[in-house]
């Protein structure tokens, strides 16, 4: 802790196109860091099956979700594939004022605006090996059409030449050893903060 002020958290984004393997990886970092905090995302969009309300998302309708954007109560939010997602402005408050590390999963577009809201904030990004590796796990997860998987994939390649925006990439070939990248650079990230502060 700083001398006579007070220990701030840190923001960590994690970001990545559908199919790369983020969620996956940043719920087994989560598991292995208990002093982690998760923010869950809030969405317009339906939830998938074993989905979680509070979770896995908070599942809001469209309406609900627009009263809370005027309320200024998102830290960002962004419109993908028609429907609505955004980050809860209170958790990341109350984290950052514990001095504890919050992660976001967002995307792109919430990166940015968090960046521009928390310009100390870390973010790291999640790719696969190549498209097809990431083609192949999408037909997997079996949750998009025909038209909707042609739509994931053009949405990913722009994704993926946005990597240059953030301070890491990591790409998620071995998820094991993706896994411990992530949780290195997590790990990394506090000592670096709790450092500048001593």
């Amino acid at each position: 802790m700083a001398c006579g002020g007070k220990e701030t958290g840190v923001v960590i984004v994690i970001s990545g196109p559908s199919g790369s393997g983020k969620t996956t990886m940043v719920k087994r970092v989560l598991e292995e860091d208990p002093g982690l905090v998760w923010s869950v995302s809030a969405t317009t969009r339906k939830p998938r099956q074993g989905e979680i309300d509070g979770g896995d998302y908070w599942f809001l309708t469209r309406e609900e979700f627009e009263r809370r954007v005027a309320s200024g109560a998102f830290a960002e939010y962004a419109e993908s594939f028609g429907n609505l997602y955004g980050t809860p402005a209170g958790p990341v408050r109350e984290a950052l004022e514990s001095g504890r590390t919050i992660l976001l999963d967002i995307d792109v577009q919430g990166a940015r605006q968090i960046r521009k809201k928390f310009p100390e904030a870390v973010l790291i990004f999640i790719r696969p090996p190549d498209i097809r590796t990431l083609k192949d796990r999408l037909r997997k997860r079996r949750s998009e059409t025909g038209k909707q998987f042609d739509e994931r994939v053009r949405r990913a390649q722009a994704e993926l030449d946005c990597a240059g925006e953030y301070d890491h990439v990591v790409v998620n070939d071995v998820l094991n050893v993706a896994v411990n990248e992530l949780r290195n650079l997590i790990q990394l990230t506090k000592e670096k903060r709790r450092g500048e502060r001593s």
